[in-house]
């Protein structure tokens, strides 16, 4: 399978544009949006939404992966192989997460580029083509393999194993964070915005519209409210920092 991470909106041309370019290289490869609502331009957030969505993912499926500021800039666009699964995307730290939780980490810097390469959308042009012939089995062989040392600078920026901020708002207003359950003592009270918010393991352990804190389906600490959106109940905003 492909696997679809981005910052592109679930509305809008983006998305169709790269799936066409995906479905025409690689037919019989299923293609699945994963994350479209990225909050966009926050590379480091993104960083440990991907290391915590793709936890599923299997060895030999392809990770496309696009939170891009500096599209068109210097940065470097990239092959990562994590424990066997691969990730194609820009070299920004998007991938640092995910690299330093797996067990083995190869990557490769992309050198081909295509005839037509819009300076704006690399996801397209340049990505997305590189991601249909990995869900081919095949690595291109302009690629240039990185020596453990570089992959060691490249992919490891100076960014905290687990990220205690709100980094995403779901559908229902959900808050979600960069904190692991083992980053948390079962049972601890959480400070956010001034607001001190108990646990709860489920919804309907707690009053409609009462706020409280989970362990979410991927293994992240979520701020929600039981039928309410904790966003406007709370007044969070994403990047507020959450005290354990």
């Amino acid at each position: 399978m492909i696997f679809l991470f981005t910052d592109f909106g679930a509305t809008g041309p983006y998305i169709g544009q790269m799936e066409a370019v995906l479905r025409r290289a690689a037919p019989e490869v299923p293609v699945i949006n994963l994350f479209a609502n990225v909050p966009a331009f926050d590379v480091q957030g993104a960083a440990y939404l991907l290391a915590a969505y793709t936890a599923d993912v299997v060895p030999g499926d392809v990770v496309l992966s696009i939170v891009d500021p500096g599209v068109g800039t210097s940065r470097e666009a990239i092959v990562m192989r994590a424990d066997d699964r691969w990730f194609v995307g820009p070299e920004n730290g998007l991938m640092a997460i995910v690299a330093r939780r797996a067990q083995r980490c190869d990557l490769w810097r992309i050198r081909w580029r295509p005839q037509q390469l819009s300076a704006s959308f690399h996801g397209r042009d340049l990505f997305a083509p590189v991601a249909a012939e990995l869900g081919r089995g095949v690595l291109s062989a302009a690629a240039e393999r990185l020596a453990a040392a570089d992959v060691n600078s490249v992919l490891r920026p100076a960014w905290p194993d687990d990220h205690a901020a709100i980094i995403s708002f779901d559908h229902y207003g959900n808050a979600v964070t960069g904190l692991r359950a083992s980053a948390v003592k079962s049972g601890a009270s959480l400070k956010c915005a001034g607001h001190t918010i108990t646990p709860a393991e489920i919804f309907g352990s707690v009053p409609r519209g009462t706020p409280f804190w989970y362990v979410n389906s991927s293994g992240l600490v979520e701020i929600a409210a039981n039928q309410a959106s904790v966003q406007q109940v709370l007044g969070l905003e994403q990047g507020a920092l959450v005290q354990v």
